[in-house]
């Protein structure tokens, strides 16, 4: 891959501004966002030093996929042995204290690490997390540096995406596009959520380019369910859509490491007056927050357009949760700059990425979520998701 000189600037002047000599990560999105390569099975190892050099320290198997990003200098590690039981941690440990000439870290450097709790997407089945094993390793490896923690930095460094980035983003929401506008062709009263959510997914992971790793997940709840989708686990079940009732289709999307947090709210067959109502309200309420959206805005201030709107409406009160987070490197991480929060200090500036999400949900009746992708431009906002906005798009008969 070409190098991102971008992203590898920021990085660098970071580092400048913080007097550290490098950033090692390990989560695979601060991986990715170092070195351009997305980790399988999150133990792998990023380390970007002041001078703009990149390290990556893999297990075997990655090697290849590793080396489409733009490491300098990429070392492997045996992840498990039939001679010795020793573990990941201890192998990447071998190797990153084998000599090597890219970098030497002695008394005096000032390594930033992961140091603080962090939501990071799935990338595989199973994941490995080396937790506080992370600092243990960065001590044998580096005795004589100090290790600081760089969360709150690297939270910052995620919060603004380059030019390149954005595309990538752009391209995993263009998939999403095209499952729900499949997807909405093929609801029908009596399907199950589980069979709707299905068949979105499996959308979601056709035809992929060569190289490319795409798909998501995604879930739908509807009638009386649709209600609980603002809790922190949602989950499809076995209930029937019924004629007249919302049904709320969710997903987060994924291309080679970028994310999206998309959710469409339909009504299968003809909308009563109360759903109607609904759903013209929750519309407006998205219409009115993107338009707030530009450089130098709070983001309190985008919130509050949308929550302002639901409160005329009279439906205020069902607005239960922040109208969006940060997304990108993250999927669903309500701390993920910039936080769209009512009590939120973040400012806007260009380049930001996250989700609007203005919602009702009235328990036992139903719920309605209509969430799309928003990115600051230099004068405005740019909506990444611009498919099923309106009202009439969103009845199915």
């Amino acid at each position: 891959m070409v190098r991102d000189e971008e992203r590898l600037a920021r990085i660098q002047a970071v580092l400048a501004e913080n007097k550290w000599d490098a950033l090692i990560c390990a989560l695979p999105s601060n991986v990715l966002m170092l070195s351009g390569y997305w980790p399988v099975i999150g133990s792998s190892i990023a380390i970007a030093t002041r001078d703009g050099a990149v390290s990556l320290t893999v297990p075997q198997d990655e090697r290849k996929l590793a080396e489409q990003g733009w490491a300098d200098d990429i070392r492997t590690f045996e992840g498990a042995s039939l001679n010795r039981l020793d573990s990941v941690a201890a192998n990447a440990c071998k190797s990153l204290c084998a000599p090597n000439d890219l970098f030497r870290f002695g008394s005096g450097d000032v390594l930033g690490f992961e140091g603080s709790a962090s939501f990071d997407p799935s990338t595989y089945a199973s994941t490995f997390i080396y937790g506080p094993a992370l600092e243990h390793i960065l001590s044998a490896a580096f005795p004589s540096a100090a290790c600081v923690d760089a969360t709150p930095a690297l939270e910052r460094l995620r919060s603004v995406l380059t030019t390149k980035e954005l595309t990538r983003v752009r391209h995993a929401c263009g998939i999403a596009q095209q499952a729900f506008l499949q997807i909405a062709r093929l609801i029908k009263p009596d399907m199950r959520e589980f069979e709707i959510a299905t068949k979105l997914r499996r959308e979601m992971f056709s035809d992929p380019a060569d190289g490319e790793r795409s798909g998501g997940f995604a879930y739908c709840m509807s009638g009386p369910n649709s209600a609980e989708a603002y809790k922190a686990y949602q989950r499809s079940g076995s209930r029937e859509i019924a004629p007249g009732t919302f049904v709320l289709l969710h997903c987060n999307s994924y291309c080679n490491g970028f994310w999206t947090d998309i959710t469409r709210t339909f009504c299968a067959g003809k909308p009563d007056s109360r759903i109607t109502t609904i759903m013209d309200a929750v519309l407006e309420a998205s219409r009115a927050a993107i338009a707030a959206v530009r450089p130098g805005v709070h983001a309190s201030a985008v919130d509050h357009a949308a929550r302002q709107v639901l409160a005329d409406c009279g439906l205020g009160q069902y607005f239960v949760h922040a109208a969006g987070h940060g997304v990108g490197f993250a999927a669903i991480n309500h701390n993920a700059l910039p936080r769209i929060h009512p009590l939120s200090e973040d400012i806007l500036e260009p380049g930001m990425v996250f989700n609007i999400e203005p919602a009702v949900y009235i328990e036992g009746y139903g719920g309605m979520r209509h969430c799309n992708m928003v990115a600051v431009s230099e004068t405005g906002s740019e909506l990444l998701t611009p498919f099923q906005d309106r009202s009439d798009e969103l009845r199915l008969n």
